[in-house]
């Protein structure tokens, strides 16, 4: 049965009660919103709760584990009643038809990644391996953690932010809060790139963490 254009519902082979519509329609909703960006077609086999079950009022539906991608087989919790006290689950398997990065060429080691090295093939997103990451943005500019093949995906452990600090390297430290913003220049204590907190020494004894927010620049927020 087609719901919406790139959507496509498939549902397991059980009778659907009339009161359990609302509960389904939300659930096919909340599963097409997550995954529309990821591909050209989204198809959703989703297995309905059971008839013993009472009536579902005003469902909620969200992920179990909010950092997990709604790809593949997915749980899919529902919060039902007026305060939502309820709580059941629902199991769905989700298929995206849409394009992946992979490795272009070998990759050695420490190698900064370029567009030149990637490329992109199409396929289901939902066969992939748990956090492959899909978008070749999130890969230009970081830094091969280790030798990747020709043809692989890489996902978030293959690659690091390339390093904008370096342990015992001289920083400047901005703190800045309401009404105020003061610099200081530190000493690094530890390697960091872009959005990481290290430590950062002043004087012989002062040690404060701070914020890597660019080359040789780290701020302290108040």
């Amino acid at each position: 049965m087609l719901l919406t254009a790139g959507l496509a519902l498939t549902l397991a082979p059980m009778a659907v009660q009339a009161d359990d519509q609302t509960l389904t329609q939300r659930v096919q909703q909340f599963l097409y919103e997550q995954t529309q960006a990821l591909g050209e077609e989204v198809v959703i086999e989703l297995r309905p709760s059971s008839p013993h079950l009472s009536v579902c009022i005003d469902p909620e539906p969200f992920l179990p584990n909010a950092d997990q991608s709604p790809l593949g087989r997915v749980n899919v919790g529902v919060r039902c009643g007026e305060n939502q006290r309820q709580v059941r689950y629902l199991q769905a398997t989700v298929d995206v038809i849409g394009e992946y990065a992979v490795a272009a060429q070998d990759i050695p080691r420490g190698a900064t990644i370029n567009a030149a090295m990637l490329g992109q093939q199409q396929g289901n997103l939902g066969d992939l391996a748990s956090r492959t990451i899909t978008d070749p943005q999130e890969i230009i500019g970081k830094i091969a953690r280790r030798p990747i093949r020709r043809g692989s995906t890489l996902q978030p452990h293959d690659i690091q932010a390339p390093l904008l600090i370096k342990r015992g390297q001289r920083v400047n430290v901005i703190a800045q809060g309401n009404a105020f913003q003061v610099s200081r220049e530190g000493e690094a204590m530890d390697n960091g790139a872009e959005g990481e907190r290290i430590r950062v020494r002043f004087g012989s004894r002062n040690i404060l963490e701070a914020r890597v927010v660019g080359d040789g620049l780290l701020m302290i927020d108040f």
